[in-house]
Formats: structure tokens, sequence, C-alpha cells
């Protein structure tokens, strides 16, 4: 027998129980990086995130499941777009806010999202989610970007499934840049050298660093980089400069910045993470705009930087067509949805159904417009 129940923090969660259950180690799942989140003001209740991480525990009291949760009065930060939903509540005279979500803060990656020792206790752990937006009088639960075994453990709960489309490049044995570029049709080669030779000509290099070899005075000025991305949006940026601090500590061997240098001058960086097989570029910002430099700190080091230590895929964030021109290849992306109110999980129900069928054929449309007739088989 297990029992359901919910932690105020995730500080509050015995990191190692935490770690044990994740069977990876994508950094974004980890203790580490949630507990970043939290330590360094990045999210908390005062900007609606309100941490309720589920654990299922045994009657001995061991972990065999869990999963980050929060509760939400706002959709920002999640990449899988609601705002139609909320708007729909508000047309028959109901709250969409607060919502419960279970995913990781401002990261559109897939993994895990439900952890447990087993596929048993995984099943467990959808069910007891499941009943969650009823017990806690809330609008609905939201799982986001969930690897295979989340996503089937939460529709073995009932819950409706929702498809996205994002791009990764594969790494299929290439020796070096230019090996891959090999498999591109002329014209794309031509045009990411092109693009690359902007950079060598404007006198930009990149270097990769780890944090600790970056000097103490250099990370105002990455902050500054990330925050001005934010700014010239008209937004706050989502995690604070405590946040890198935080991460550094507690994951500094996941952690590495990718920085653009005009001649001596720091001019722009790419912050990423990795795991054992994949890179994962997350945030990037420059002091000026450079043609190209977003394509070469984002994308082309980061696959010369998957060629050179032998990772398999580059996941180098969400959205972007553009991608496709430079070597990336279209993936499925999941979530997964339960709406309390029967009226509009009918609704909801019935539109992602439909969504998913024209998701399903812009997937196949952008497959046509790569050089990769099928992609490999995608990292955990």
């Amino acid at each position: 027998m297990a029992t359901l129940t919910q932690a105020e923090s995730i500080l509050d969660v015995d990191a190692a129980e935490w770690n044990a259950l994740c069977g990876t180690d994508q950094p974004f799942i980890q203790h580490g990086f949630l507990a970043s989140l939290e330590a360094s003001g990045s999210v908390s209740p005062e900007l609606g995130w309100q941490p309720a991480h589920a654990l299922l525990r045994t009657d001995d009291g061991a972990l065999v499941a869990a999963a980050p949760l929060y509760l939400k009065d706002h959709s920002m930060g999640e990449f899988v777009f609601d705002f139609a939903w909320a708007n729909a509540y508000a047309q028959v005279g109901l709250n969409y806010y607060p919502k419960l979500l279970n995913a990781v803060p401002f990261t559109p990656v897939s993994g895990p999202r439900l952890l447990a020792r087993d596929d048993g206790a995984r099943r467990a752990l959808a069910g007891a989610l499941a009943k969650l937006p009823e017990h806690m009088g809330v609008s609905s639960l939201h799982s986001l970007f969930g690897d295979d075994s989340s996503t089937a453990a939460m529709l073995g709960a009932d819950a409706h499934a929702r498809r996205g489309c994002q791009y990764r490049w594969f790494n299929r044995g290439y020796a070096d840049f230019d090996a891959f570029l090999q498999q591109l049709s002329s014209k794309r080669r031509k045009e990411i050298r092109r693009e690359r030779r902007r950079m060598t000509d404007a006198g930009v290099a990149i270097v990769v660093r780890r944090p600790d070899e970056i000097p103490a005075a250099l990370w105002d000025t990455l902050y500054a980089f990330y925050d001005r991305t934010y700014a010239i949006r008209g937004q706050d940026p989502y995690l604070t400069p405590a946040f890198f601090a935080e991460l550094t500590t507690r994951m500094r061997d996941q952690v590495l910045f990718f920085i653009a240098y005009h001649n001596d001058h720091p001019v722009g960086m790419a912050f990423m993470m990795r795991s054992a097989d994949t890179l994962y570029g997350r945030h990037w910002g420059c002091e000026t705009d450079y043609h190209s430099l977003h394509f070469e700190t984002c994308y082309y080091t980061g696959i010369e930087y998957c060629i050179e230590h032998g990772l398999a895929c580059f996941d180098a964030g969400a959205q972007g067509e553009h991608k496709i021109r430079r070597g990336f290849e279209p993936v499925a992306t999941w979530s997964t949805h339960v709406i309390a109110d029967p009226r509009l999980e009918h609704a909801i129900g019935d539109f992602v159904e439909r969504e998913a069928a024209m998701m399903a054929d812009f997937e196949a449309e952008q497959r046509q417009r790569c050089n990769f007739e099928q992609a490999p088989a995608t990292p955990p």
C-alpha cells in the first residue's frame, strides 16, 4: 500500500531519494536543478509557482514514485500554450486558475515527469495525480514534455494527450563538422559555410567553458546577455542571477557556457547543459546584434561539441522551423491533460485529438524538408 503526500518545497525532499528514481542523468529532472530554481527565488509562490511536489511512499516510508508538481495561477514559462483553454473557462463562468502543473519550470525538454521505482509505482502515481484536481478543487492537471513511460502512465489514468513538434540534431557517427555538412544538400552546405564565415571575418570566436573556468568578473556580463534577451521583448527574465550560482554549485559537471568573443571582448553566450549522451541548449544572449552570431553560438558550435565528445543528440531548444535548414530534424513531443469539468473535458479532448492529427501531418511535411529520411532513436 502506498500513500501520496505533497511537499511544499523540493528542498524538503532528500536529494538521494529523489535522484534514485530518475533513471537518467538528464539534468533537468534531477533534484539539483529543481532545488536551484527554488533556492534562487526563480520559482516561488510570489511568482505564481507554488511547489506541491508529489511523493508516493509505502507504509514503511520508502519513496517509490515522485513528480515535480506546482500549483499555478498563470501559464507563463510552460511552452505548451493553453491560453485559449483559460479563455474558454472564463466564457462559461469557470476559473481555469489555479491549475496543477507536472513539469520542469521554464524547460521545454522532453524527459521523465513521473519518477518511479518500477512501472507499477509509476501507474499508481499517475492514478493518484489524476484525482488531485477534484480533491484540491482546481481545474486541471497538466503533465508537460513527458517521456514515453510518463505519457503512457498518464494515458492509462484517462488523461488526454497533446502532440507538439521540436527539432533535434542527431549524431550519425560524423568524424567532424565537414562530414556532417556532406550529408546536407549543396545549397544548405553553402548557407551554413557562409554564416560561419561571417563570424570568422568579423573576428568572432566561440570558446566552451565549464563554470570553474569562468572568471568571477565575467559572470555579471554573462547574466547581462541573458537578461537582454528578455528585455528586448519587454519581459523580466525567468531566472535570477542566484540560479546560476546555485546550479553551478549543485551540478557544475553538467553546466557549460558557449561564450562568443570579439577579439578578447565577450559579446554573447549560450547557456547549455549536458548528459552522458545529449547536449541541451537552454538560454542565450548577446551584447549587440551580430549577423549569424545566434546560429554560430547556439547551433554550429554545439554540433561541433557533440561530434568532438561523441554525444548522440543536440536538443537546442523549443520551436524553430529554421533549424531544418541547419541539419536538425523534427521529433514529436507529448503532454497530457486531466480536465476536471466534464463539459470542458469533452471539448478539450476533441480539440487535442484533431490537433494531434494536424501536428502529425506537419511533422511529416517537415521531415520531407530535411536531408534525413529517418531520425535515430531519441536518447532518454
